[in-house]
Order: structure tokens, then sequence, then C-alpha cells
């Protein structure tokens, strides 16, 4: 049966009513914007090469992407509150696929790195997912729907790594050469993106009652509480310490994986890549189970129990890196790997299961500084990568016992302080 209320279970093989249905387009969107966002990141040894970068310099243009995305979803959380989400999502996929096509214009280190800073705002497309996410479904259901769209969404960050690569093999097949293929293999993403936003322009809408242009909003929407008023809770921005050391150590992780397998265990590059993108593919359903765990405890438990599961992973996380930090055979890293990989990836959607509960008035403001957070611990992280006098190895250890700190400190958070309960018919009301 159709409702206009926000949805109380999550059946992920139903496409009926628009809950549903922008659900499925919301995550597969994410999943597109990681083929724009990441794309040139596999093709870096054909981009190296014909702009003669130096190791800084990548390194640099690496940082820029992941800087970028930290302002940008502070912006796209308040137009998701303002604008609405699905005219936000589809003018981010608009603005965002034109340097996506037009990167293969860079000549040069100097506007190579422009152009990876403008593709960085595509990052904010999490916020957007996640804002969606939280009004299409019930209370008690949000971290679960959470969870899942942001975890799938994210394998789009594995799958690029083995796409993008392959569609410049199929290029240079056609007779073109290496710096050809890869300026025009970027084309593809873009028109990827654009598609996307026609899709979601077409087919979602704001809230389950209809568009914010056709509905009158309550409080919980957020329009009532400005940005500062918002931030002004410490649990905003514990949650977004926390995400920097999940989906922060995600990112980083992501880009220094292949290397680190080829360096320290002389693995084929093939090989390096395919237990790279193990850590990327355990988003299939860790970040959900995340979300769902979180959810239950929520239920029996309340926020403190959320809070208190939240933290207990990331000290399980921060013990993970430092055995795959100390890890001397292949066999003890992977297994250490993929230990720690759950935790960040379950501590993921943890924090995304609480998020909208802090201020059911600002989710958008809320989930824009969370996820800007995870992005400027990324950004940290990639510093201690290309630092000359710091090993990988060291700096996993570093980064092991901040992530096991942060942890201890959010078991000191009360996440309950204030207990909001969001009936479903209060969250929007037709006109």
């Amino acid at each position: 049966m159709q409702t206009n209320k926000p949805l109380d279970s999550l059946n992920i093989f139903s496409f009926n009513g628009v809950q549903m249905r922008t659900f499925h387009i919301t995550w597969l969107t994410f999943f597109v914007c990681f083929f724009g966002w990441f794309g040139l990141a596999p093709l870096m040894p054909a981009i190296r090469a014909d702009l003669g970068l130096t190791k800084p310099e990548v390194g640099n243009t690496i940082i820029a992407a992941v800087s970028a995305t930290i302002l940008a979803r502070l912006v796209i959380g308040r137009l998701c509150d303002t604008w609405g989400p699905r005219k936000t999502y589809t003018a981010l996929l608009v603005l965002g696929s034109l340097p996506v096509m037009f990167v293969g214009l860079a000549h040069d280190y100097t506007t190579f790195l422009l152009f990876r800073l403008a593709i960085g705002i595509i990052g904010a497309s999490f916020v957007i997912t996640q804002f969606h996410t939280s009004i299409m479904f019930a209370p008690k259901i949000k971290g679960t729907a959470n969870a899942v769209a942001g975890g799938w969404g994210n394998l789009g960050g594995g799958i690029t790594q083995l796409a993008m690569p392959l569609i410049m093999a199929t290029i240079v097949g056609f007779g073109y050469t290496k710096p050809e293929a890869w300026r025009l293999a970027m084309i593809f993403p873009g028109v990827l993106m654009l598609i996307m936003a026609f899709v979601y322009y077409r087919f979602t809408q704001d809230t389950p009652a209809g568009n914010y242009s056709s509905v009158e909003r309550s409080v919980s929407t957020g329009e009532k509480v400005s940005f500062w008023t918002a931030c002004s809770d410490i649990r905003v921005w514990a949650l977004a310490l926390a995400y920097a050391c999940c989906f922060g150590m995600e990112i980083t992780f992501d880009g220094v994986a292949a290397l680190y397998f080829f360096d320290n265990f002389k693995l084929a590059e093939t090989e390096a890549g395919f237990w790279a993108m193990l850590f990327g593919g355990m988003n299939i359903f860790a970040r959900a189970l995340g979300g769902i765990v979180a959810d239950k405890v929520g239920n029996r438990y309340g926020m403190r129990g959320k809070g208190i599961l939240l933290a207990g992973m990331l000290v399980l996380e921060g013990a993970g890196i430092l055995l795959f930090a100390q890890a001397g055979s292949l066999p003890m890293a992977i297994i250490s790997m993929i230990t720690f990989a759950l935790f960040l990836k379950m501590s993921n959607g943890s924090t995304y299961a609480i998020v909208p509960f802090v201020n059911p008035k600002a989710v958008g403001v809320i989930s824009g500084v969370v996820g800007a957070g995870g992005n400027l611990g990324g950004m940290l992280m990639a510093f201690l990568f290309k630092s000359q006098s710091i090993s990988y190895g060291q700096a996993f250890m570093y980064i092991g016992a901040i992530v096991i700190a942060v942890g201890a400190l959010l078991f000191l958070v009360n996440f309950s302080k204030v207990v909001v309960v969001e009936p479903a018919e209060a969250e929007l009301q037709t006109a």
C-alpha cells in the first residue's frame, strides 16, 4: 500500500513507493559519483607519465580532491535543508560532471591540480544520500537505511579501481595513445553523472509527502535552525571526530593500500590491487551491519547505547590498525586488514545511525559537518603518507593509536542528553 509517511521497514528487494524508489536511486547515484570523484586515481600511472608529475605533486592532487569536499559538504548540508535533496543532488551532478569531462584539457601540473580540486565537490554527494534516506524512513530504521545506502554507494570507490583502467585499455585498443585514452576515459563517468541528474530530478521527490515546494514543512526539517545553533552541540563535533577516524581512514587506505602491499610484500600489481579491493568490497555488508546493530541497540538502550557501541567499535578499529602496521607476513596483514576494515565500516554505519537524532531540526547541517569531518580526517592522514621521514608502517601505527584515543574519549560523551522521538506523521504534513 502506498503511503506518504516515512517507512518503518527496509525491503531492499522492493521498488514500490517513492520511499524505496528514492532509496535505490540515491545509493545508485552515490555509486556513480565515486566514478567521477575517484575515477582519476587508478589512471594516475598514465597521468603521471603524461604530465611528468613528481611524487609530492601526485600527493598534492590527492589532498586537493579530499580537501575540496570538506567545504562542499558543509554547503551542501545547508542546501538540503533549504532547497531540498532533489534539487541539490541534481545541481551537484550537473556541476560536478563538468570538471570530470573536461579534466582531459589539463596539460600541466597546475591545471590538473585545479581540475582535481573542482572534482572534489562531488564528494558532497554523500551528505545528500544520507539526508534523503533519513527523510524517507522512520526513526527505528533510519540507521539501517542510511548504512545500506552509504555502503552500497561506497562500493563505487572499489569498482572504479577496476573499471576505469579497463575503459582506458579499451580506448587504447581502438588505436589511441595512453595520454589520449585517459582523457577520453573520464568522459564516461561525466556522462553517467548527467544521466543520473535527469533520473534523480524526474523520479524522486524531497519527502514521502511531496517536494518542498508543495508541502508545508514542520520544524523537523530544520528550516528554523541556524548553522551555528545546530553546531553548538558537542555531540556534533564528537561525531565529526569519530567519522574522521573511520571514514577518514577508509579513503586514506583506499589510496595507499595497493602500494603498501606492493612494496612490503613484493606482490605483483594485480595481486596488490586485489587485496586492496577486498578492503573496499566489504562495504557490501559491513557498513550496513553497523547501522543494523546500532538501530537494534538504540531501540533497546537509546542514544547512550548507540554512543557506547560507536566508541567500542572505534577502539577495536584502532587495535586492528596497530596489528596491521606490525604484520610481518602477508596472511597476517590480510587478516588484520579484514578485522579493522570490519569495525571501521561498522563505525561508519553506526555514526550515521546517530546523526539524524542529534537535532532533527537540522539534519542536513549536521550531516554536512560530520561528513566534512570524515574528509578532514582523510586529508590530515594523507599528509602522514606524503612525508619522506615517516614510513607507511609508522603512519599506520600513529593512526591506530589516535583512533583508539578518540574511541576512548567517545565513551565520555552523553549522546542521550536530549531524547527526540519523531512521530512519523509529524515529519511532514501536506499543505
